[in-house]
């Protein structure tokens, strides 16, 4: 995703001039759905204004009618995994590094993955994303606080949204990330190793062993495992 915005951002760079704040105000008026003006968003997020201009720009182009639906934006998201893709970091804290020393092939299917990235983004559970879903998602991932973004992930995480992660949801998310990383290493990787995964998950966060993790579980071991805590810092760049 983070390739995503970086993409979005270079275009706008290479097609559009500067641009007065009139302009700009008045752009943010033409599209099918109209997104709150840059003030609210300004106070509502930690981008500057010009940030938010930049963004907006790159996701009008990817986007005319001001709205994503989830085959949007598994399209988008599809042309930028694996290259660059800042959500690794996720994927690299849950697999531990599997894939360290391994030849990764390029047949690759991340449009589980997109989905479930799609539901975090879309708060509102109507089936789209507007630019105000998108910049409000950024800015908790890129300006954030440590535990804004602990928050942010384990919603990612829950995916029927009950306020914990159980076994079935985390085998979900596990297997979404094989198929997003490659359906084919070298050397195989064997048909246990994602089960082992979500039982190591488990160890390590279920501190009571009553099956499921709840926030708090998930935000204190986090915090102590420093592979974590080194992978929150490669969002810190991107803009």
């Amino acid at each position: 995703m983070g390739a995503v915005v970086g993409t979005l951002t270079m275009q706008t760079k290479q097609r559009r001039p500067s641009r007065d704040k009139t302009e700009d105000e008045l752009e943010m008026t033409t599209v099918c759905h109209r997104p709150e003006g840059l003030d609210q968003l300004e106070a509502q997020t930690n981008f500057t204004k010009q940030e938010l201009q930049i963004l907006y720009r790159g996701f009008k182009n990817e986007c005319p009618s001001g709205v994503v639906n989830e085959e949007t934006f598994k399209h988008i998201y599809a042309q930028f995994f694996p290259h660059g893709g800042r959500f690794y970091f996720l994927c690299n804290f849950l697999l531990n590094d599997l894939f360290v020393n391994r030849l990764i092939a390029v047949v690759a299917d991340a449009s589980t993955y997109a989905h479930y990235l799609f539901n975090a983004f879309d708060t509102t559970n109507n089936g789209s994303i507007k630019f105000k879903d998108f910049v409000m998602g950024l800015s908790t991932l890129l300006r954030g606080t440590l535990r804004e973004k602990l928050e942010w992930t384990f919603h990612l995480y829950d995916i029927n949204r009950d306020g914990y992660i159980n076994r079935e949801e985390m085998t979900e998310i596990v297997r979404a990330i094989y198929d997003m990383m490659g359906k084919y290493t070298y050397p195989a990787i064997k048909g246990d190793v994602p089960q082992q995964h979500v039982d190591a998950f488990f160890q390590k966060m279920d501190k009571n062993k009553d099956g499921v993790v709840t926030l708090e579980e998930f935000v204190v071991a986090c915090q102590e495992d420093e592979t974590m805590m080194r992978s929150m810092q490669l969002f810190e760049n991107v803009m």
